[in-house]
């Protein structure tokens, strides 16, 4: 299984920082980009030194890594899980690779564990599949254990690094080795593009709704969500919108899923299924197959899907939850994204891969979010997730025309266009003071009329410093040294994309804009690279004075 570009990146980057003295890393990549496929990877360079633990916390994330290592690597994954059992009687029948729930490596008498079953010093990798539950105290119980072994790596991976608990991801790993955007991934043709509806419910009201541990308090938000209205005012517009597509539907309680499901079901018959966290096991495999392969449109279900569920033919995810938790918000979306099988790998081209999405039977996925009266609540929505790029006020600003609109709109471009409309608005107010341009440290941000990233951290981690490579690409763009000190990874990245981007197109230069918005022409980053240069021959022929 040949790993995509982005993942060998990954891999390649997080072998090089454990030789570099790393002990434990995250990497962040978001649903629907193989984080199972990066650590199988990682987890066949390293099995050589040791044996490899992989945790995680539900069943099926747990078989689907067995199954991506054996594809990787060849290993036979023994599972420690319930009444499953790993052999540990001697060391030539141990496997080398070991799969477990956290639930099983904490269990037993007196809180000592099953961990006890397992001698720290054999292994050389410990893998803790959705990273972001790390900082739990069962997490933190077992890591603690296994790293009585000082020569243990550690290796965390997550689609969602920020948690509503706020606890940092920074207290249990020391640095982040590779960070992939959603933006990023849709932008290179590996995941479909993202639209939004926002359906205005005027019976919805969470005002009076109280916060817990960052979020909407729980009971508060069923006795809203389960109010007969209001769920009738949820299914119709969502059947209606959904129109035949396949659509998974996020919901706080059981009873508000077996309600809706029966609703659902009023409009057509067998069209709905309801899944819960008590569902039994059997019932719940063969409900998801049937949903999977389409037997029935829509599948309601209540914090069951969030993560480890991996159907590519979800085109609707109906929003039915509402949360103040970007990663809740993140895993729910997430379920939608992933393009059909058999579309993306074939191709190597960034062009081809986003042409074989649009004309698949699947060219974007829609986020259904249902809106009433927030009061001094701030909702989570799309642009949250895609904004990171951009400052709190272009993201407030798409969101709102996002709610105007009523209608289904690509929240990516809305942002784009957003930022855009912005920078227009800026060029047309008056020209402040001369003095303005005689401050010695510019902003390179500024001098090109965007703004850096939002994020300078990543689940508490802060992000790591430019790299060499980066700092002289920069330089040979004419940005001074003393501009960029302390720039961040992905703010360099940015700044670097902007200015290849403008070279590639013809635009004026760094040094052409920051030059001639200095003397006053503040539509600079507009210009083309002929047009600056004849504007600053006028402006050497006169003395550096501006012309007219």
């Amino acid at each position: 299984m040949k790993p995509r570009p982005y993942q060998q990146l990954a891999i390649d980057q997080t072998l090089d920082s454990y030789r570099n003295g790393t002990n434990t890393a995250l990497i962040v990549m978001p649903t629907g980009c193989g984080k199972t496929v990066v650590f199988s990877h990682i987890l066949d360079q390293m099995k050589h030194g040791g044996r490899v633990m992989v945790l995680a916390h539900r069943e099926e994330l747990l078989y689907q890594a067995a199954d991506k290592i054996g594809a990787v690597s060849g290993e036979h994954c023994e599972l420690e899980m319930a009444d499953k059992w790993a052999n540990e009687m001697t060391m030539f029948d141990k496997s080398k690779v070991v799969i477990s729930s956290i639930q099983t490596q904490n269990a037993g008498r007196m809180g000592a564990g099953r961990m006890q079953r397992f001698d720290p010093k054999e292994f050389a990798l410990l893998i803790i599949d959705e990273a972001h539950h790390a900082v739990a105290p069962s997490y933190r119980r077992v890591i603690d254990y296994y790293r009585q072994n000082e020569n243990l790596k550690v290796l965390g991976v997550t689609a969602t690094p920020d948690r509503t608990d706020e606890t940092a991801l920074g207290k249990v790993f020391d640095k982040v080795t590779f960070e992939y955007g959603i933006v990023d991934a849709i932008e290179d043709g590996w995941l479909v593009p993202i639209e939004q509806q926002i359906i205005h419910v005027e019976s919805l009201d969470f005002s009076a709704c109280r916060s817990t541990a960052g979020d909407l308090n729980g009971k508060d938000l069923a006795e809203i969500m389960e109010d007969e209205e209001n769920l009738h005012r949820v299914v119709d517009p969502t059947v209606t919108i959904a129109n035949g597509r396949k659509t998974l539907v996020f919901t706080v309680t059981v009873a508000q899923a077996e309600r809706m499901c029966e609703i659902f079901n009023r409009h057509k018959k067998g069209c709905a299924k309801f899944v819960t966290g008590k569902t039994p096991g059997d019932d719940r495999r063969d409900m998801l197959e049937g949903f999977a392969r389409g037997d029935f449109q829509f599948l309601v279900n209540v914090g069951v899907a969030t993560e480890g569920f991996d159907v590519p033919g979800i085109e609707v995810v109906a929003v039915a939850r509402p949360t103040k938790s970007r990663a809740l918000y993140a895993q729910m979306i997430g379920r939608g994204t992933r393009p059909l099988p058999g579309i993306v790998d074939a191709h190597e081209v960034t062009d081809d891969r986003k042409q074989a999405i649009a004309q698949s039977s699947k060219t974007t996925m829609l986020a259904l979010d249902f809106v009433g009266n927030s009061g001094r609540h701030k909702l989570v929505n799309t642009g949250d997730i895609l904004g990171g790029n951009y400052n709190e006020k272009i993201v407030a600003r798409a969101q709102q025309k996002a709610k105007k609109s009523g209608e289904p709109v690509n929240m990516v471009e809305l942002l784009e266009k957003t930022e855009q409309e912005e920078r227009e608005r800026k060029r047309r107010e008056p020209v402040k003071a001369k003095s303005k341009f005689k401050v010695s440290k510019v902003n390179p941000f500024d001098v090109l009329d965007f703004s850096p990233c939002r994020e300078q951290q990543v689940g508490g981690i802060k992000a790591e410093p430019m790299t060499d490579r980066q700092s002289i690409a920069l330089q040979k763009f004419g940005v001074p040294d003393n501009q960029v000190a302390n720039m961040s990874r992905p703010d360099a990245s940015r700044l670097l994309d902007r200015l290849f981007s403008r070279s590639q197109k013809g635009l004026a230069s760094y040094r052409q804009v920051k030059m001639l918005k200095s003397k006053g022409y503040e539509n600079a980053d507009s210009m083309t690279r002929e047009q600056a240069g004849k504007i600053m021959g006028e402006l050497s022929r006169n003395g550096w004075r501006k012309v007219g």
